[in-house]
């Protein structure tokens, strides 16, 4: 693990002044008063630069400036209590999993290069078939290119056809934020889980985020509408080799029953609606859908067995 003092921003400014006389006529002397009052009058106060946020600090990079129009989503997602029951160690090295437009990554890469660590995100590959996958790569990686804030922010490819391009035993701490139901749909959830639990150091943690389904409610494998049992997860991550160390109720939701026609996409933020001819739209109550929030979310944190275990 690699330690970093605690960084400060600071600056200062200093103004010097000099007067310079013109040779001529003789000038009458000035009186001690009127001396003083001129040297008042000409001296410049230094200001004072506040300093910036101390990054180091997760609380303090929730509330950096950068993050100003993503905060109002804080009271959904809760990302100071999440990231600590996830129990990180930001001078590690941090994978979060197809972080998508940057998030989650305005907290963590700031926070995470502030503290010595190294974050990495997977993402779909560069070369990817699909225009829009390559769009949300070359999107990410200019939403991070700001390195004095994010660091040196390492990409790597992870999807469907491109396992986890990380070394072995090469990380501490893998992060998925509502995922797992896009494995599912493609089928490749385990192979996911065993890619992770390969690119782990042993002891490494693996913090997982996603949209519950009830457990009274039968899962589909391909997980359509976006929800997935929290049993189902945690019997994808034991059967990859990871234990359950913790399940929270931080980011719960008790007014979301899951069963929505759009599926959980009908909620915010992304708030499908059916088409204005369908069936569906006749009785389709958009208020309604909006006043239960974001979904209810499972928060687990799994570990790796250390080597000895």
């Amino acid at each position: 693990m690699r330690h970093l003092s605690l960084l400060a921003l600071l600056a200062s400014t200093a103004v010097l002044a000099a007067c310079s006389g013109e040779t001529g006529d003789p000038v009458e002397p000035v009186a001690p008063d009127t001396a003083v009052e001129a040297a008042d009058e000409t001296t410049t106060d230094v200001a004072e630069v506040p300093a910036g946020p101390d990054l180091t600090v997760l609380a303090e990079v929730i509330n950096a400036d950068w993050r100003a129009s993503s905060q109002d989503r804080d009271s959904s997602r809760h990302p100071q209590e999440t990231l600590e029951f996830f129990e990180i160690d930001p001078s590690g090295t941090i994978v979060e999993i197809w972080p998508g437009g940057g998030w989650y990554a305005d907290i963590l890469a700031p926070w995470i290069h502030a503290n010595g660590g190294q974050y990495v995100a997977a993402h779909f590959d560069a070369e990817s078939d699909s225009e829009n996958r390559r769009r949300s790569r070359a999107a990410f990686e200019a939403h991070v290119a700001n390195a004095e804030i994010y660091g040196d922010v390492q990409i790597v490819d992870f999807n469907s056809d491109t396992a986890l391009a990380l070394e072995p035993g090469s990380v501490d701490t893998i992060l998925t934020f509502r995922n797992i139901h896009n494995w599912m749909s493609r089928g490749y959830a385990e192979r996911a889980f065993a890619d992770f639990h390969t690119a782990l150091a042993p002891g490494g943690t693996l913090g997982v985020v996603e949209h519950r389904l009830p457990s009274t409610r039968e899962q589909d494998p391909g997980a359509s509408s976006g929800y997935v049992q929290q049993a189902y997860v945690i019997a994808l991550a034991e059967e990859a080799g990871f234990e359950l160390v913790g399940a929270s109720e931080i980011n719960a939701n008790p007014a979301d029953t899951a069963d929505h026609p759009m599926g959980v996409w009908t909620l915010p933020p992304v708030r499908r609606s059916p088409a204005a001819d369908s069936e569906q739209a006749a009785d389709f109550d958009r208020a309604a859908y909006d006043a239960i929030g974001e979904s209810d979310r499972m928060t687990l944190l799994f570990r790796k067995p250390a080597a000895s275990e």
